[in-house]
Parts: structure tokens; sequence; C-alpha cells
């Protein structure tokens, strides 16, 4: 379902309800704006700045394309801008291909080390429409979950956080959830010493981790 919104939307003050996503204006048409149609409610404005997918539980996505990575340095300035405005929870995108790989390191750095903010590598728009979709959905059950109903399920943020940490050479879901339990945060995991690594998985896979975020 796709539809106008007729309400004015500025970033930090829009309240978006659960199962609904409201995307910037200018993904309408797109292929993401495609697969996202009848899997959530997808509301277009064109007021929304910085921000280009707006979901429920203050998180929202910022998608940096390939054509993005190949034009220069905007995406830089618009992720500071972001970050330095913003108190949402924001999940950055990457367009991750053959032509655009050579960014992504310089890209990583930024959005991890010195942002703090998840940055996610896909391949192409189809991928990131099934990442969103997947992030709806658990706000949806989230939302339904009673307090007395057990352990309280992840965040969407943090199922997002889990997700980009398992994207680490060597890591899979179970060391990705040592990790996030010892650290706390991708930030704090993106600048640990390797010998805490260590200490959390081994000398080995603790090497890769290091090497991939730092090299």
């Amino acid at each position: 379902m796709t539809t106008k919104a007729n309400f004015p939307v500025t970033a930090g003050s829009i309240v978006v309800p659960y199962g609904h996503v409201i995307g910037n204006e200018k993904w309408r048409g797109s292929e993401l704006a495609q697969r996202l149609q009848g899997k959530v409610r997808l509301i277009f404005e064109d007021a929304l700045g910085l921000v280009d997918f707006h979901l429920s539980n203050r998180t929202c996505i910022l998608l940096i394309s390939e054509a993005d990575l190949v034009a220069g340095d905007e995406f830089k300035r618009r992720l500071v801008r972001f970050r330095n405005a913003s108190s949402l929870r924001g999940i950055v995108i990457v367009e991750k291909t053959q032509i655009s790989d050579q960014y992504y390191l310089g890209v990583q750095k930024l959005v991890v080390l010195e942002l703090g903010m998840v940055l996610l590598p896909m391949a192409n728009q189809g991928e990131a429409s099934q990442l969103i979709i997947q992030l709806v959905r658990e706000q949806s059950r989230d939302r339904g979950a009673g307090p007395f109903l057990g352990k309280r399920r992840a965040q969407p943020a943090e199922a997002a956080v889990l997700q980009a940490v398992q994207r680490i050479p060597g890591v899979g879901k179970t060391k990705a959830l040592l990790l996030l339990q010892r650290f706390g945060s991708i930030h704090r995991l993106c600048n640990a010493a390797i010998h805490e690594l260590e200490q959390a998985v081994g000398q080995t896979v603790a090497q890769q981790i290091y090497t991939f975020l730092h090299s």
C-alpha cells in the first residue's frame, strides 16, 4: 500500500504508526519502494530532509547508493548533519557493489568509528527492502508482546546491530551475541583493543575482527 501523507514531517518529531514506513518522496517509483509495496504500509512525504525512510520506535534509515559513493563527499556531510542534529536511531545502509567496494572502508570508518552509528552493507535495493520489512515486522511483534511473556525480545535497532556484527569475517550469530554482550554496542566493539577481543572470541577470530575493522 502506497499513499501520500497529508501532514508535515520533520526529522526528530515524526511519530510513525507500527507497521508503517514513511519514505522520502525521492524513492517513489524505485525498485526499493516497489518491493516494499504490499509488505508494509508505505507513505511518501517530500519533507523528510536528511532521512530516506522513517520507521516506528524512532528508527530511521539513511541509504547510501552506489551513485552517492561515486559522486563524492556529499553523503558524508549528510550523515554528519544527521548525527549532529537528530536523536533518532539511525541505521545506515550502503550499497556495496564491485564499483563501490573501493569506497566502503572509508564509509565504515566514518559511520561506525566516528559517528557511532549502525552500518549495514547491502548488495542492492532488493536486499535493503528485505531489511526494512524485517525491522517493521519485528517492531510490530515487539509492540504486541506483554511485559510478563518471558525474556524481552531484541529491539529492532539491536537486531540490525546483530546482523551487522555477523557480517564481520569469522563471526557467526553465536560470536556476534558474545561480542555484543561483552562490549554493549557496535561502537565500543569497533574501538576495542585486540586483547579485549581475544578475551571474548579467542586469538584467531579476534585478529580477523581487528583487521577487518582497522585495516
